[in-house]
């Protein structure tokens, strides 16, 4: 029989190294979560490389756009603006929120030999910085950027702070384009894009909401589904999330469904 010293010895050598086994596992499983990672980080990297190239050779482009990343739409929200702008020509284009999206758009109206952009802006520096660069490219022709500070508006019986709208041309709306204002407003800070703006559209516009992903945008989209039947929601690829609705009016409307502005 072993000596009682002996034995826990023998004891606490095997619970340290069944410790030091475990710890060796777990730091094994991190080494390999961190090289899927990273995998995955080059992957989602190199997907916004190729957006952003496809999207100065599709726009042909002859000056830098300003940075995508941070809070700018990504390259691949941008692509899909490009696109659906190129392939359905739309006339009157309205975003909530400038920048370089707004670039995008209005090359997208120049290529195409007419449209207008029409961008909701509350911040002034921001307002300042994309018609600079509007004008930087020759596009200032193209789009416009409305100095339109956030008020305090009812919509649903509840009070947001929301766009002006008053310089928004009479025209329906043929393409909206969704990015602001900040989440930081308010909660569900978008959602009143739909009582305010989806009463101007033109029969199958188009609405691109970006940030898609986040809980908050998750949220105004299941309460744009239940109050705006008549417009159809798919999930778009998208980094950051986007959500591509369109509107077809051949689906029965109630009266009163749209909130109107006020």
């Amino acid at each position: 029989m072993l000596p009682l010293a002996t034995f826990s010895l023998a004891v606490l050598a095997c619970l340290l190294t069944g410790y030091t086994l475990h710890k060796t596992r777990l730091v094994h499983l991190l080494l390999h979560e961190l090289r899927d990672q990273g995998r995955q980080d080059n992957a989602a990297l190199f997907r916004q490389m190729e957006a952003l190239h496809a999207l100065y050779t599709e726009l042909r482009l002859r000056r830098s756009l300003p940075a995508t990343r941070g809070w700018a739409a990504s390259p691949d929200f941008l692509l899909e603006l490009a696109r659906h702008a190129l392939s359905e020509r739309p006339r009157t284009v309205v975003e909530c929120s400038s920048g370089t999206s707004t670039l995008v758009l209005a090359r997208c109206m120049q290529l195409n030999g007419s449209g207008k952009v029409y961008s909701l802006e509350h911040d002034p520096h921001y307002a300042r910085a994309t018609r600079a660069e509007l004008a930087r490219h020759g596009l200032a022709d193209w789009a416009e950027v409305l100095d339109s500070s956030l008020t305090a508006q009812e919509f649903r019986s509840a009070t947001w702070p929301w766009y002006e709208t008053a310089g928004l041309p009479g025209e329906r709306i043929d393409m909206l384009a969704i990015d602001g204002p900040p989440q930081a407003t308010r909660r569900l800070a978008r959602y009143p894009a739909g009582p305010a703006l989806f009463a101007r559209l033109a029969p199958d516009a188009a609405v691109f909401l970006d940030d898609a992903k986040r809980p908050d945008e998750q949220e105004i989209l299941r309460r744009w589904a239940n109050e705006y039947p008549e417009m159809q929601q798919q999930m778009l690829n998208c980094e950051k999330g986007a959500a591509l609705l369109r509107y077809r009016p051949s689906t029965a409307r109630q009266p009163g469904r749209f909130a109107t502005s006020p």
